[in-house]
């Protein structure tokens, strides 16, 4: 399916090993893969507590909080703070990391991708008005964190929803008001 509609809600959340949260997978690919064996993987999840991330060995990795006050990184022995319509932090699924929450439980926003054979880039961006975005990406997933985006020719996206595009590439309409859209995009290595 080439465009599909997410509405992050109706998704089912999957609790962690650890219960220090849910996790909510938007996309996957194969479809029938697990997290041994994806290529490339979309979720997000709501962290109820802080601790070590599980280790993906081979896979790059990049979060993005998106709502909350934040969660305070240990990545490497470096402190590294992430707010919600900040930068993503990309780094190596076999890294180290710790998290602590700022003040009480967040939601963030997980791309990973295997890299022997996918790359990825996440990032935001403040819509107020029209724009046009440049999708040359195999994978594009849009990600609506507040007010309303109208892709045009595409959907309207409200709060809590995501466009996902497979194979289309070219310039995207985007209209609406939206404090902050993630943006993901995925590309696969030649």
């Amino acid at each position: 399916m080439p465009c599909r509609i997410i509405d992050l809600q109706t998704l089912p959340a999957t609790p962690w090993k650890n219960g220090g949260g849910t996790t909510r997978q938007l996309a996957i690919e194969p479809p029938v893969a697990g997290l041994e064996d994806f290529a490339w993987r979309i979720s997000c999840a709501r962290v109820a507590s802080g601790g070590p991330f599980s280790p993906f060995p081979g896979a790059d990795r990049s979060l993005a909080v998106l709502d909350g006050a934040g969660l305070d990184l240990q990545l490497m022995g470096a402190s590294r703070t992430l707010r919600p319509c900040g930068e993503a932090l990309a780094f190596a699924g076999e890294d180290e990391v710790t998290a602590q929450l700022l003040d009480g439980p967040v939601s963030d926003l997980n791309v990973m991708t295997r890299r022997d054979t996918w790359q990825h880039r996440l990032w935001h961006l403040h819509l107020e008005g029209e724009r046009a975005l440049h999708n040359d990406a195999e994978v594009l997933l849009l990600l609506c964190n507040g007010g309303q985006v109208e892709v045009r020719d595409r959907a309207a996206l409200h709060a809590g929803q995501a466009l996902l595009l497979k194979g289309e590439q070219g310039p995207l309409k985007l209209r609406g008001s939206a404090p902050c859209l993630q943006v993901a995009q995925l590309y696969r290595r030649s």
